[in-house]
């Protein structure tokens, strides 16, 4: 659970983020461009295999957990940076987190059906455990 935790954070916060975009001029991402679900993930094609283990072990968590807060009122970096100090990338293999990342990127999590679809399939999970 703990390792679907921080992706699909990463593709919430991603399409959050893109709709904040639309509707908020000048609106700026708490996670830097590099390290955003579309820049990273989003092609499914993209990074595989010991790329995708590097730059998620050496650079993604490394930014995530170093994310200095602005200090203003409501900044979501530190939401960002709590979620990530406690996670780890558990995945040893990087064709198969490739895979995991391709089935949550067919998650529109803008899609009113599709989150509480996601909501009832993590309750499940949780109730399994």
């Amino acid at each position: 659970i703990s390792q679907l935790c921080w992706l699909f954070f990463l593709k919430i916060i991603d399409d959050q983020d893109q709709e904040l975009e639309l509707m908020q001029p000048g609106y700026q991402s708490p996670v830097p461009g590099a390290f955003q679900w579309r820049t990273w993930a989003a092609d499914p094609e993209g990074l595989t295999g010991e790329a995708l283990l590097n730059f998620v072990n050496d650079e993604l968590f490394p930014a995530m957990k170093g994310l200095q807060p602005t200090g203003q009122r409501g900044d979501r970096r530190v939401v960002v940076r709590d979620v990530f100090e406690d996670a780890f990338n558990y995945m040893k293999s990087g064709q198969l987190l490739r895979q995991v990342v391709n089935k949550i990127n067919d998650v529109d999590f803008n899609d009113l059906s599709e989150r509480q679809h996601f909501g009832d399939v993590y309750e499940q999970l949780l109730n399994d455990l």
